[in-house]
Formats: structure tokens, sequence, C-alpha cells
């Protein structure tokens, strides 16, 4: 089983020589978990592919999140990562050049086509208003772009640090647009990552007809209607992931009707609180019992990939889904 999202479990302060030299002393001392963030190891596939087979080797059970950056994550590192229980971090970074940032989007949807394709999981690290040349409409489109891959994960730094990092405002990136910025980031962080929205999330704003960046700029105006903002010191990992679905439900309801395409909205809710389901069997080890509006055969196929077309061709099926923990991986069976 992967890990489906970043956890705070014991965290280990070591470095990476230790690591490679005391993994199994470190692994059989009851350490679960590591996190690793090393400039040398992120840029170096030769150096990940040996970190990858010390885990094979003394940690297989043990897991690990590295930082890595995207020209070191070659078919090789891919596949070794791809047999651990792990996540691979990748910064979302573009080029400074005279004084303009450069965003290479062919480097980055090709290695997140490889990893998908692996079953490796990812997330990416973005940052705004720190690299020269930055500006809000750039963060925007690496937010944009970043969701259509797929990823696991996205976090931002300047979160996680002890006192929140406040940018500088520069000629190109006002004050304002870094509070829009900052806004836009927190919602993503609560509803994508915290919300474990991947498998579902694409499928979920394609009736509502608007970006990803618009659609986490209108939930963090709801965040703070609704007092679960950044500016009200809400902490995502502080909340159940059953609370957090509410919120997701709540502000899909919201946009659906909005946007006059509710016809859409039961396939939505459906996958929505059949993906939390899987997810917190997997994470938590939580059963339940959802109620749906279609099969779950029917919401779980490729088909609900366009809820537009799936409305309009699946016939609705209410079902009572039971979503437990099966040998492999999380299983359901109606009641």
């Amino acid at each position: 089983m992967k890990k489906t999202e970043k956890s705070d479990l014991n965290a280990v302060d070591i470095s990476l020589a230790d690591v490679f030299a005391r993994l199994s002393e470190i692994y059989e001392s009851g350490v679960t978990e590591l996190s690793l963030h090393d400039a040398s190891l992120a840029s170096d596939s030769e150096k990940l592919c040996s970190l990858a087979q010390k885990f094979l080797d003394f940690a297989p059970d043990m897991f690990v999140s590295v930082v890595v950056e995207p020209h070191a994550l070659t078919k090789k590192v891919i596949e070794m990562f791809s047999q651990l229980y792990s996540s691979l971090e990748i910064p979302v970074r573009g080029t400074e050049k005279n004084g303009t940032l450069l965003f290479d989007k062919k480097l980055f949807s090709s290695k997140a086509a490889m990893l998908n394709s692996s079953g490796t999981v990812f997330g990416f690290e973005m940052e705004w208003a720190v690299q020269t040349g930055d500006t809000f409409r750039q963060f925007r489109e690496r937010l944009d772009f970043s969701v259509s891959l797929y990823p696991n994960h996205i976090d931002f730094p300047q979160f996680e640090k002890k006192e929140f990092c406040i940018p500088k405002s520069t000629g190109i990136y006002s004050s304002k647009d870094i509070d829009f910025s900052r806004g836009m980031a927190f919602a993503c962080l609560v509803f994508y990552t915290y919300g474990r929205a991947v498998p579902w999330f694409l499928s979920v704003i394609k009736p509502l007809k608007i970006s990803p960046s618009s659609f986490f700029a209108d939930f963090e105006e709801w965040q703070l209607c609704n007092n679960c903002s950044f500016e009200s010191g809400f902490k995502p990992a502080a909340v159940a992931h059953k609370d957090i679905e509410k919120m997701q439900l709540a502000f899909i309801r919201e946009k659906y009707e909005e946007k006059k395409c509710t016809q859409y909205l039961a396939a939505a809710e459906d996958l929505i609180k059949l993906n939390g389901a899987f997810s917190r069997v997997a994470e938590e080890g939580e059963e339940s019992v959802v109620k749906t509006s279609y099969n779950p055969d029917d919401i779980l196929s490729p088909y609900a990939y366009d809820l537009a077309q799936f409305c309009d061709n699946v016939t609705m099926e209410e079902c009572s889904v039971k979503v437990f923990a099966a040998s492999d991986s999380p299983d359901y069976k109606i009641l």
C-alpha cells in the first residue's frame, strides 16, 4: 500500500550519511518514517538509486519521503522507488534568466507521466513570489498545470516554517497579489492535499468550467466566511479527513448551484464520498457505509471521468456501499 498523504509520524533529524551507514539500526530502533531533504541527493540519480536499494535491503517497510529534482527522475530511479513505501517530493520551480522566470512544462509533464504510469507516489512543492521574475499570473499557471499532472499532493513550504514566510512585494508581484497567492495556496492545501482529492478533483471541477486556481480562489472566500481560513488559524493537519470532506461537499454543492449544473451533483458527491471512504480505510483503518445515488461499479469506472457524459448515459441506482479493508487493498460491497 502506497502512502497517500504526508503524515506527522515521528520526525527524525539525521544526516544522509547516517542513513546510508546506519539504516538497519535506525529501522530496528522502531523508526517508521524518514523525510530526506538533501540537495546533493535530490539532483543525483545514482545516489537516489543507491538510497532506494538501501531501503529495499534493510528497511522495506519504512516510509521514506525524498525531495527529488525533476531532471534526476530517470526510469531507473522511478522503477526502484515504485517498489518502496515512499513519496517523491518534486519542487516546482522555474529557471531564472535575465530577470525572467522560465518554466519547462515538457520536463514536468514527461516525468509525471512516468511516475503515474509506474504507480509511484509523488507530490509537488511550490512557492510564490520567491524566485526572481515570478508573477501572480505565473504562480496561477504553475498551480493549474501542476494539478493537471495528478500529483498525490501539493505542498507549500512557506506554510511549513515555524513563522510563516512573507515574501516581499516587487515591481511585478504586488503585496496584494502575494496575499491572493497565499490564500489560493492555503485553499489548495486544505481542499486538494488534506482533502485527498487527487482521484476525483479534475472530474468534479470539469462541469464548473473554471480553472483549478479559480476554484481555489473561490474556496478561499468560502473558508473566510466559514472560519476555516489561514487568517482564522485553521490547521488542516489537526482536522479529521471526514470533516474536510464535509467542507468539500458543502462547497461543491454551492458551486454546482452557482454554475447551474446540479444535474451532475449526485455523481460528483458519490465520487467524493466513495474515494474519501477508500482513503480512510487506507490511512486510518476506518471502515464505513456510504449511501450513493449510483452503483459504485459505475462511479468507480473510467466513465465517471467525464460527469456530463456519465450522467447522460448511466441510470441512477441508490445503493448502500460498505467500504472495508481487504487483504491487499481497500474493497467494497453493496449491502
